[in-house]
């Protein structure tokens, strides 16, 4: 449907949502569209924010049979910030791994126009180690892909190739980026890319094998890494702070459980210096319980709060890799449980 056919609902009709559950494909359909591109999400945005609403999750970015709650604007501040708070031991991460969280999703992709000559774009490809190239006119009429395998497959049939007969046009890997990337993991294996729109068209990006296995070295090193520290800690603390040092953090956690405890209240166990005296005052006597005389408690529980820290960046799926110094820094605290077990 294109942008003369489309329409844009009043603002009584808008603020007629709010409170109500609606798929992202019926938001669509109210402005006569069927399909999220650079026309239409701001146009959308734009009726939404005028009349003080939003969707939550936003429909920018969801799938269009996911069933949104349309809001006040104010409201999707509040859910969000909801998000920040240190999540449970035994539940990272918490969220479903997206397409646009692999970086080179959202890094660009080099593409040649229709009319290149074929000998242009396998110079390019030579000089920069492609292995497929897009052809793309404009910002989003993605035309065909250019392969090694597809310039071959035409030399196999005593062709001469150009870049409008060797190129792939048909079930191109296309993808975008609030698309899961695990279900796209088979065609990814298949082809060997995938092409990644943003939710508005434009093209953003082009993943590879390559890029998986970076992705998902960084990933998972420190993964296991913080999972392996929770466990050494639980073995470590778990035995001798149970049951009365564990019911002195609150009313939550009465039963005495040291398997409830979120890594927070690891340092709330050890730290003299907090501001709750009380507790600052306990953990003098967790620290003498623990009978670990070659070891500096203060230093001991900085280095806990940092990789606390570190932690809640990795259960977020903060877009920021971790720094070397911060992989470090749970290489470092791993080996000092080690010796403590």
């Amino acid at each position: 449907m294109s942008m003369a056919d489309s329409r844009r609902p009043t603002r009584e009709e808008l603020l007629a949502l709010k409170g109500r559950s609606l798929r992202t494909s019926d938001l669509l359909t109210m402005f006569g569209t069927r399909v999220r591109n650079h026309h239409t999400v701001p146009m959308i945005q734009e009726a939404l924010h005028e009349a003080g609403l939003d969707t939550h999750p936003s429909f920018t970015t969801c799938g269009l049979t996911t069933e949104m709650l349309v809001v006040a604007k104010a409201l999707v501040v509040e859910a969000e910030d909801e998000a920040e708070e240190e999540v449970l031991p035994g539940t990272l991460p918490q969220q479903s791994f997206k397409i646009g969280d692999v970086p080179s999703a959202r890094n660009g992709v080099e593409s040649v126009n229709s009319s290149a000559l074929l000998s242009t774009v396998t110079h390019t490809m030579r000089q920069k180690n492609y292995s497929q190239l897009p052809v793309i006119d404009g910002l989003a009429d993605l035309k065909g892909v250019i392969t090694w395998d597809s310039i071959a497959a035409r030399y196999e049939k005593g062709e001469v190739p150009t870049l409008a007969t060797a190129m792939i046009r048909d079930d191109l890997p296309l993808a975008e980026v609030h698309q899961e990337l695990f279900t796209r993991l088979p065609e990814l294996q298949r082809c060997g890319y995938l092409l990644v729109r943003e939710n508005n068209g434009t093209f953003a990006g082009i993943i590879t094998g390559a890029d998986i296995t970076a992705r998902f070295h960084k990933l998972a090193q420190p993964f296991f890494l913080v999972g392996e520290i929770e466990f050494r800690i639980r073995r470590c603390l778990g035995p001798k702070l149970a049951g009365d040092p564990v019911r002195a953090l609150g009313r939550k956690y009465q039963s005495g459980d040291f398997s409830r405890l979120m890594f927070g209240d690891y340092v709330k166990l050890l730290a003299t210096d907090q501001q709750d005296a009380r507790l600052a005052q306990l953990a003098e006597t967790n620290w003498a319980t623990l009978g670990w005389t070659g070891v500096d408690q203060a230093q001991f529980v900085a280095q806990l709060d940092r990789v606390r820290a570190i932690r809640n960046q990795i259960a977020h799926f903060d877009e920021q890799p971790l720094t070397e110094q911060q992989t470090d820094e749970l290489y470092q605290f791993s080996g000092l449980l080690k010796q403590l077990l």
